[in-house]
């Protein structure tokens, strides 16, 4: 940040620019989490409730990050805060299972159709992780094929992928032998019929089912039905990534929505009501990689080992079971996915309207909005516009983004990241048309500055 740009925060924003002046001398990096970053003062919020939040220096945003979707009831539900009210009296950390654990195992049990047995963990990529560790132990393999773009987590068997260029690793520090152990190609499945038949150490195929980067770059049903198929055929375990979609889709998650059964699933968020935690879930016989058998040998060298301090803690359970039993109704859904329907509309009659290069898309409680740049050069239709490859969807100029987004913040309205977000049950129609009359302005400041393109 320069000089200018930080006496301007200082005026307008005392408390946060204090804050990060404090962070750089205490945290690495000066922030929790990479994306926090972007703004470019990070936000540091007090307190949230329903569909808003406010932070240090007490403005207020409408909320579509909602916990980088980890949300969805809204903040600070009621029911939701009595449930964890009532385990923190009971005590917060036992060290030991207790009965709250089965109870939530069993809501997911009863929600998620390939949740034949769960394993809690903390948080979605530990799920992730665990279950690299469990498709390696029961099939024998070692690689695992990945799409480019497709997140899921942080660690390093994830480690390339993600990020453009997607043959390249997302982070200093990760070990060439694991970088070994993943294949990242499109999402074509015709490549991915050719890594089968070629590859007879392929484990699992691991993928955001929505598409890469909780949708940014879509998937449809109808591949998803296809892979189901080929991973069938050719005997290799077939890993959702419900971390985002979870739960979120519908009461199942894109399992159910899709009415497609993967070998196992992982999530994250919503599954904790928005608290710490996460599992894996997958079929029986996959899952039994975790049992003991009583026979030494088995027992040290032929199970998954899995450890975790606040595996399933009481306190994220009672978050679990309340955001379920709300979830499992179906009603959040049918709010939250008609916010986002109206939403996605009205952003669209917008750049229309506007005659800007861009489009609005997803699917149930999500949207992306995806912005030309560079004046001039946009498309004759804005049908042209369209595509699924990653690397142009996910490319969007830096500077777009920035800009795009610190407009909507200056102007209260905060998303998940890039340029998208999520509703959630507590979304009014009143935020919405708001968010609207907001984004209509930050298009036409983008326009004025000749940061998006304009259709010829």
């Amino acid at each position: 940040m320069s000089d200018t740009q930080f006496d301007a925060y200082k005026e307008t924003q005392p408390r946060a620019v204090d804050l990060y002046t404090q962070s750089l001398s205490s945290l690495a990096g000066g922030v929790g989490h990479d994306l926090r970053m972007g703004h470019p003062l990070p936000l540091y919020i007090t307190h949230a409730e329903g569909a808003h939040k406010w932070d240090a220096d007490g403005r207020e945003y409408i909320d579509y990050g909602m916990g980088n979707t980890a949300i969805f009831l809204g903040h600070a539900p009621p029911e939701v805060l009595k449930a964890m009210h009532r385990a923190l009296d009971s005590g917060f950390h036992f060290g030991n299972d207790h009965p709250l654990q089965v109870e939530w195992a069993e809501l997911v049990q009863a929600l998620v159709p390939c949740a034949d047995r769960i394993r809690f963990v903390n948080s979605g990529s530990e799920g992730s992780m665990l279950a690299l560790r469990i498709a390696r132990a029961f099939t024998g393999k070692m690689k695992m094929l990945r799409f480019e773009g497709h997140f899921s987590g942080w660690h390093d068997g994830v480690g390339k992928g993600a990020m453009i260029p997607f043959d390249e690793p997302v982070s200093a520090g990760i070990p060439q032998g694991a970088l070994d152990t993943i294949k990242v190609i499109p999402a074509d499945l015709h490549r991915v019929e050719e890594v089968f038949k070629t590859d007879p150490d392929m484990a699992a195929v691991m993928l955001e089912p929505s598409g890469a980067s909780w949708g940014t770059v879509p998937l449809t049903v109808e591949f998803n039905r296809e892979l189901r198929r080929l991973t069938a055929e050719y005997g290799v375990l077939l890993i959702y990534d419900e971390v985002i979609t979870g739960f979120r889709y519908a009461p199942g998650g894109y399992q159910e929505y899709a009415g497609l059964t993967p070998d196992m699933s992982i999530h994250g968020k919503i599954i904790a009501g928005g608290t710490p935690g996460g599992a894996v879930t997958g079929r029986a016989d996959i899952m039994q990689v975790f049992d003991y058998t009583g026979d030494p040998h088995h027992d040290r060298y032929e199970r998954v080992h899995h450890l975790g301090t606040f595996n399933a803690n009481p306190v994220s359970a009672a978050a679990g079971i309340a955001t379920l039993k709300r979830i499992a109704t179906g009603l959040p859904h049918k709010h939250a996915d008609r916010m986002a329907a109206v939403l996605r509309q009205g952003m669209d009659d917008i750049l229309y309207q506007e005659r800007v290069a861009g489009y609005v898309y997803g699917d149930v409680s999500i949207f992306h909005i995806y912005l030309e740049a560079h004046p001039g050069t946009g498309a004759a239709r804005r049908q042209d516009l369209i595509t699924s490859e990653a690397g142009i969807l996910k490319g969007i100029p830096k500077e777009v983004v920035s800009a795009f987004q610190k407009l909507l913040l200056a102007r209260g309205v905060d998303l998940v990241s890039y340029t998208g977000g999520v509703t959630s049950a507590a979304h009014t129609e009143t935020d919405i048309q708001n968010t609207l009359d907001i984004f209509q302005d930050v298009i036409r400041s983008m326009v004025k500055d000749k940061i998006i393109a304009l259709l010829k």
